[in-house]
């Protein structure tokens, strides 16, 4: 006998649907993380790409898995609190200055682009990766207060302020290897 092959069933396989939801997402994430990476900030590639997987695979398994809109919502909040967690891990406070809030909100919002792609709404999450890509490579407030001060004929004080920022760090590094 035969074998047969029914592409019919295997598109409307929703296993093979749900797959595709989590890939699309982690490729949506990845290219946030390149962004990330290639500004060399410790939360890259793979962070985005795992939190936009996550998330998917949880909102899809919510959806298929449970198929209750109380189960898939649990599921969904859930995810929000659990990235708001990692998002506090990336946050590091010290006396000159805050590192790591511009992080800490890029993960949240791919966990919300993982939830997009994940429920199948391609087009909110896609431009919401597409529009996160754009503010964390070019709204930058330093190339901004860079460029506005030298159309006004003053000097740039960028350099001094973190070398500041370094020695404050380093000041900060010692102290917690004397504890």
């Amino acid at each position: 006998m035969p074998l047969t092959f029914d592409l019919n069933a295997l598109l409307n396989d929703p296993q093979l649907t749900a797959l595709f939801r989590i890939v699309v997402a982690g490729l949506v994430g990845g290219l946030i993380g390149l962004e990330r990476e290639l500004a060399g900030k410790p939360a890259g590639i793979r962070t985005y790409g795992l939190v936009c997987v996550g998330s998917a695979m949880f909102t899809v398994v919510a959806i298929y898995g449970f198929g209750t809109p109380e189960g898939a919502s649990r599921i969904v909040g859930s995810i929000i609190t659990g990235i708001g967690f990692l998002g506090a891990g990336t946050i590091l406070h010290t006396k000159l200055s805050v590192v790591g809030l511009t992080t800490a909100a890029g993960l949240w919002v791919a966990a919300g682009v993982g939830m997009a792609i994940g429920s199948g709404l391609y087009l909110i999450g896609i431009g919401a990766g597409v529009t996160l890509f754009i503010l964390l490579q070019f709204a930058g407030p330093d190339k901004f207060i860079r460029s506005h001060r030298r159309r006004a004929g003053k000097p740039d004080h960028a350099d001094e302020d973190e070398t500041a920022q370094e020695e404050e760090e380093e000041r900060q590094e010692a102290r917690i290897d004397r504890r």
